[in-house]
């Protein structure tokens, strides 16, 4: 079982409260991914669970249990970093087993445990390596390898493939989930990457200093963010905000349309621009299109056939159906 509750849990660094108190469930075999700008508390949170940082108020229950005060080693949970943290003179094999050599595991059972880790990660052909030996990926699944044969409640990852390549990234997000779906372990995951936590989260959880903007499925915050902020962090390339006259007809402080959801044409619209830099992606086109009044250039998503030039002018129209309309708060207007 891994169902972990956080329970008014706050954390102070002396005067300066970096996370007020939150209230946050993850459920058992839940993918939970804690995402946000620089600075908004999400990996000093998941050291919190972990027991890495003590917290300064509220309660932290691991399957109902008080797990506050236990230290780390108590609280059944493993950790993936960004940083692999491999024994470079030690094979593959024994930075597995490490740690639970240092439990004091039979060694049959470590050997059971290391197969089947190795099995899961398609490591079986380099137990006899060094880390020196293995690539980047491979590196980072012997460390997952090294929390897996734990057999914890759950599983923490503090941006764990922030040091691999672009490639190497799709492929290794691709493999957690995979993962995850055959181990049904509880996973708490942090990253800035917002389309690791949309690709991968059954829940993500929204962050921004210290606080919890919101928590829903990668569809419920993509299709209704709460907020101004939750509007413009998720997404990629992210909402239009529009603000002035033309949100004022919507009777709302400021409105967002997604890049997929405006129509781009030369013939005549809604709002006219002018064609700003253009990103070919092949199949996609994305034109940043300046208008009138707007500080910020508009994204527009068009087929990869749409032939537009810099300095063009055009016309963009909103599908009004996919409007989002915010107050002066910034919050939602149902």
């Amino acid at each position: 079982m891994g169902r972990i509750t956080l329970d008014k849990v706050r954390k102070a660094f002396g005067d300066i409260e970096v996370i007020p108190p939150l209230d946050l469930t993850i459920e058992d075999g839940e993918f939970v991914v804690f995402v946000g700008p620089s600075g908004c508390g999400k990996s000093t949170l998941l050291r919190l669970i972990a027991g890495l940082e003590d917290v300064s108020g509220g309660q932290i229950r691991i399957d109902r249990e008080d797990a506050t005060n236990l230290p780390p080693a108590k609280r059944g949970l493993a950790m993936v970093f960004q940083s692999y943290a491999l024994y470079p003179h030690m094979s593959v094999r024994k930075n597995i087993a490490f740690p639970m050599k240092m439990a004091g595991l039979p060694q049959d059972e470590q050997e059971r445990r290391i197969e089947a880790a190795a099995k899961a990660l398609n490591l079986t052909d380099y137990l006899d390596r060094k880390p020196g030996q293995l690539s980047g990926g491979q590196r980072q699944r012997v460390a997952i390898g090294r929390a897996i044969v734990r057999e914890p409640a759950a599983f923490l990852f503090d941006e764990p493939l922030s040091n691999l390549d672009a490639a190497l990234r799709v492929g290794m997000r691709l493999e957690i989930s995979e993962l995850h779906k055959r181990l049904a372990t509880t996973m708490i995951y942090v990253t800035h990457d917002q389309v690791e936590a949309m690709t991968m989260a059954d829940k993500i959880v929204v962050l921004r200093a210290g606080n919890i903007e919101q928590v829903g499925s990668p569809l419920e915050l993509y299709n209704r963010p709460r907020n101004v902020f939750v509007a413009g962090f998720i997404g990629s390339p992210k909402m239009n905000l529009i603000t002035g006259a033309e949100a004022a007809k919507h009777n709302a402080t400021t409105i967002g349309i997604r890049p997929e959801h405006l129509a781009i044409s030369t013939e005549g619209g809604a709002w006219k621009g002018e064609i700003g830099v253009s990103e070919h992606l092949g199949s996609d086109t994305f034109f940043h299109v300046t208008v009138e009044g707007q500080v910020e250039p508009l994204t527009v998503r068009a087929s990869g056939e749409v032939s537009l030039s810099y300095g063009d002018t055009v016309w963009l129209t909103p599908n009004e159906a996919n409007l989002h309309r915010f107050d002066a708060e910034g919050l939602r207007i149902a």
